[in-house]
């Protein structure tokens, strides 16, 4: 699930929480020898021209009428207009790239205008707002008043055969039932070739599921996953979530899962297999303000990209200019992005590092060197600590290179470490990196990443200056799952990059809120995935 829109205009205002879920019906088919594989792409605009992403859905295969599983909570200001862009793609890369993908169609709408409705369906419409077909988008919206879910720990055994070849691949979804049908609450993974299945452990948002009432009726579909989009139906049930409590309270609740139309076809049918829930658990989830409210220290390191890429000081070209009027962009960036994130900071007291130049009094190149010169104590106070260190830095080292970024990862990542011993959500760190983009240790730095991705730890690159940024972009997870070089996956997306020219005009409020985009989400979902709890209770969010 992801959470966006933490930006608001101050504590007092109006806000409520509403959960947007997504389905879309006649999408255009671009795809020569299959149908589109659509991927939904959630924006907000900020100002003027500046639209920050919010997150984006899975991707269906082989679909043109997708009903998107995942949802997007987001602050709603009753006295704000908060625009959204809705863009569909057919992803055709694995990375879901989409620099690579076709463009489906979008809707532009308000947030209002989504609540007022509850449900809006609408035409989508191509950039040069000719329709896309006959290509619709319906956005479901509900207020999100309880931040409770149900853990759910679910197998099966003895599902029907459906593949010709091998066995099923089978895949759940959870439904709740609403005034107008069915709506989609959650899809499981796909268990390849296995007609006994256990599925991975997984959390639905109560209110999703049955309106926080346990004893609304849900419904659980099975499916044969094939890749040409179209499943093969298993079976079904319907329960409640009190039954299954009750159920699995023993060892496992389970029920029959029952094909209607075999059954009415085949004379001694019994069931299609048997759906076994282990678990079904109603836990609190924390959000952000809890952790925040509840204790919880956020601590932001900055490091400042030192490397000769940045243009000699000397020059006016330079993106570390040594300017009489005292300005560069290294310094503009550091100051506004400073001013966004020392608010979340308890203490103000930043440790600020360089990488990549030659530091006295040696003259060696070093990947992590304090920028006050003094290791036993790095720290900064306030962003005009910081900016006065750099401007008294700069001229006593010589940019050089590479440009690595691992050593400093690392170094904050040596934190994280020591703060999840203490099995407590008493610490988040935020490594805050501003640099022109170019990067020497890709391997590295990815191997890095990955692995502060099981930490309590995420990762703002700040990108100063108008060169190629494709290395970042890749680095932010948003287009699929960062790997290191062997092959090992991130446990989730802990790296957000802001181009800063793009935000350098646009004010202070979309500057912030595409700089901490991610953020809330990352350290809500971080703690809640370890079940940690905030230091002290904070009163209900």
């Amino acid at each position: 699930m992801a959470a966006a829109g933490t930006q608001g205009p101050g504590a007092t205002d109006c806000v409520t929480k509403v959960a947007i879920s997504i389905s879309c019906e006649n999408l255009l088919d671009m795809d020569t020898f299959s149908k589109s594989d659509p991927m939904c792409v959630l924006l907000m605009n900020t100002s003027g021209p500046h639209w920050c992403e919010i997150g984006r859905t899975e991707k269906i295969k082989n679909c043109l009428n997708p009903s998107f599983s995942k949802t997007f909570v987001i602050d709603y200001y009753f006295e704000m207009v908060q625009k959204l862009r809705f863009e569909v793609y057919d992803i055709d890369s694995d990375n879901h790239s989409l620099q690579d993908a076709d463009f489906l169609g979008e809707l532009d709408c308000t947030l209002g205008q989504i609540v007022s409705s509850r449900k809006l369906t609408r035409p989508l419409v191509m950039k040069d707002k000719s329709p896309a077909g006959k290509g619709t988008i319906t956005i479901c919206a509900e207020e999100r008043t309880d931040n409770r879910v149900v853990e759910f720990e679910v197998s099966a055994r003895k599902l029907d055969k459906k593949d010709f070849f091998g066995k099923s691949d089978p895949f759940l979804e959870f439904y709740k039932q609403t005034e107008t049908g069915w709506q989609l609450a959650h899809r499981t993974e796909v268990v390849k070739n296995n007609l006994n299945p256990i599925w991975r452990p997984f959390r639905i948002p109560m209110q999703s599921l049955c309106g926080d009432d346990v004893e609304k009726p849900i419904k659980v579909d099975c499916y044969d996953y094939n890749s040409s989009g179209s499943h093969d139906f298993i079976g079904s049930f319907q329960s409640t979530i009190a039954q299954i409590q009750q159920g699995s309270q023993t060892y496992a609740a389970e029920f029959e899962c029952i094909n209607s139309k075999k059954k009415q076809k085949k004379k001694g049918y019994k069931n299609s297999g048997v759906i076994i829930v282990k678990q079904c658990k109603i836990v609190k989830e924390y959000t952000f303000l809890d952790y925040i409210m509840g204790g919880c220290q956020i601590n932001f390191t900055i490091a400042i990209d030192f490397t000769g890429s940045n243009g000699d000081p000397r020059t006016p070209q330079s993106l570390h200019y040594i300017n009489p009027q005292g300005y560069n962009e290294y310094l503009a960036a550091i100051w506004a992005v400073g001013n966004v994130i020392q608010d979340y900071d308890s203490d103000k007291m930043f440790p600020a590092f360089g990488f990549g130049a030659k530091i006295p009094p040696t003259m060696q190149v070093s990947h992590e060197f304090p920028i006050n010169f003094n290791p036993s104590n790095p720290f900064c106070a306030g962003i005009e600590g910081v900016v006065c260190a750099y401007q008294q830095c700069l001229p006593q080292v010589k940019l050089y290179g590479p440009t690595n970024f691992s050593p400093i990862i690392n170094h904050v990542a040596h934190f994280g470490r020591q703060a999840i011993e203490q099995q407590t959500a008493s610490q988040y760190f935020v490594l805050l990196i501003i640099t022109d983009g170019v990067i020497t240790d890709m391997d590295e730095t990815r191997r890095a990443i990955v692995n502060a991705s099981r930490l309590p730890m995420s990762i703002i690159i700040v990108g100063v200056g108008g060169a190629d940024f494709s290395a970042m972009e890749f680095l932010d997870g948003d287009d699929g799952i960062l790997r290191s070089a062997t092959g090992e996956a991130a446990m989730r997306d802990i790296v957000q990059f802001v181009p800063f020219r793009q935000f350098q005009n646009a004010g202070t409020a979309a500057l912030a809120q595409s700089v901490l985009a991610e953020l809330p989400d990352q350290v809500a979902t971080f703690f809640n995935f370890f079940d940690l709890k905030p230091p002290s209770e904070p009163s209900p969010s």
